[in-house]
């Protein structure tokens, strides 16, 4: 239910709003997986405050590295020069994102959106200066998301987030997406059949695109438009074969998925794939900071390095000296705590927890892994029929969840970018067993609470 509209100018403020219809609570305090509102409430961040926070809210140690770096320099242009903790930040970076990446560099962003927005162009330019003028495409798949940016939603499949905005793109072939669930394949084999059928949408659009695909970019393990859909055994191993076979880059977006969130690292690390290019952010600072970053293999470095010689592109704030200080000093923590690991062990006990959802009547799945995981409501449990778009069944679930102090991520068009309705779940690390099933008790109540 929305508000009317006279309820709606009511809420207004000088905030250019993201929704005109809704009154949203005024946050003011964060500690460990709780948040609280201006009025006192409490809530459980349960879906990490869009799968951006993974240490924990009100962390004393990161806060104060900022304020130590805010002290000593708070800002300086990287056209001019470059900062201490922007080098140390760096290579730091590359050693936790492993042997694949040593010899690579970083670019720093503010943001996911600006990451897949400089991964583009750093595609763009690596065939360039390889002498592989002809090649620009950059292909991706369907029911994904990589941004907001017109380049980043160029190469998205969010049908929502895209549609009034394409008359100002330019896009590029979309490839269907491994979702077993709804698989459009033979799922009879465990899925590995329907990986490969998915795999050879990419062969035939890349001999599509007759030479002048440059990069095929991905989410190894799906956001908040499908719902942390993991690809099915060998679909990824072929996809990076396929492309290295054809000289595309491979583009691993671990925006959502990075810096731990699924119990790696990155989230390629399940399955031992190597891309050419990763994009990440949103664990990176754990939302202490506007952050992100591209971190691109040796190739990808050298061919720029030993060819033009420049990068051309840049951001007035990338490698901004207190966001750095912000980075380092969380993967700091990440490492200290063990917390990459705690996403295997307590995502263990989520999923858990979650599964026991399927018993009721409009949840159709629990998918997921670590500390990434999505729940998928149909109005007919046998079919798989979703319930119509306009009864927005998975916002009504987190509208009655927040009643109950409880945080979830709510979305749609999960099925075919319009109808289907899932929540997308992604807690701190420092979640609790005993919060864990609260919070579940919450989200079994709200959904029950609808439903009867």
């Amino acid at each position: 239910m929305t508000d009317t509209p006279a309820v709606a100018e009511s809420i207004r403020t000088s905030i250019l709003r993201r929704s005109y219809r809704k009154a949203f609570p005024s946050a003011v305090r964060g500690e460990g997986v709780y948040l609280w509102d201006s009025a006192g409430k409490r809530y459980l961040d349960f879906a990490g405050s869009a799968a951006v926070n993974f240490i924990g809210h009100g962390v004393q140690e990161i806060s104060a590295a900022m304020a130590e770096q805010a002290r000593q320099l708070e800002f300086v242009h990287s056209s001019q020069f470059t900062t201490p903790v922007a080098e140390e930040y760096a290579q730091a970076l590359i050693e936790f994102a492993g042997e694949n990446f040593r010899g690579g560099g970083v670019f720093f962003t503010s943001g996911g959106s600006e990451a897949t927005e400089t991964a583009l162009k750093l595609a763009r330019q690596y065939q360039v200066e390889i002498g592989q003028g002809k090649r620009h495409q950059v292909l991706s798949r369907t029911q994904s998301y990589h941004g907001a940016t017109l380049g980043a939603l160029a190469v998205s499949g969010n049908q929502r987030r895209r549609e009034i905005y394409l008359p100002m793109v330019r896009e590029f072939a979309h490839i269907g997406i491994p979702y077993c669930y709804r698989c459009s394949y033979d799922c009879k084999d465990g899925c590995r059949n329907c990986g490969q059928e998915y795999a050879a949408e990419l062969e035939r659009a890349v001999l599509a695109a007759n030479g002048e695909a440059a990069a095929f970019i991905f989410e190894p393990v799906s956001g908040a438009t499908l719902g942390a859909v993991a690809p099915p055994p060998g679909y990824l191993e072929s996809v990076a074969e396929i492309c290295k076979r054809h000289g595309v880059l491979l583009i691993a977006d671990e925006v959502m998925t990075g810096m731990g969130r699924t119990g790696r690292n990155f989230a390629v690390e399940h399955w031992g794939v190597a891309p050419d290019i990763v994009v990440t952010a949103k664990g990176m600072s754990s939302g202490y900071a506007p952050l992100g970053a591209v971190i691109a293999n040796k190739k990808v470095v050298d061919a720029i390095a030993s060819g033009s010689g420049s990068l051309l592109h840049g951001f007035t704030y990338n490698a901004h000296p207190i966001s750095m200080a912000a980075g380092l000093a969380v993967l700091r923590y990440l490492g200290e705590r063990q917390l990459v690991q705690a996403a295997e062990t307590v995502g263990a006990s989520l999923q858990s927890a979650l599964e026991g959802l399927r018993e009721l009547e409009s949840v159709g799945d629990v998918r997921g892994i670590g500390l990434l995981w999505g729940v998928e409501f149909v109005s007919d449990k046998r079919s798989k029929k979703p319930f119509a778009p306009e009864l927005n069944f998975a916002g009504r679930v987190g509208q009655a969840a927040m009643k109950r102090g409880l945080m979830l991520y709510p979305m749609q068009g999960c099925v075919d970018g319009v109808a289907g309705d899932h929540l997308l779940i992604a807690p701190p690390a420092v979640i609790s067993e005993e919060q864990i099933r609260w919070a579940v008790e919450q989200l079994r109540a709200a959904v029950v609470e609808l439903t009867t």
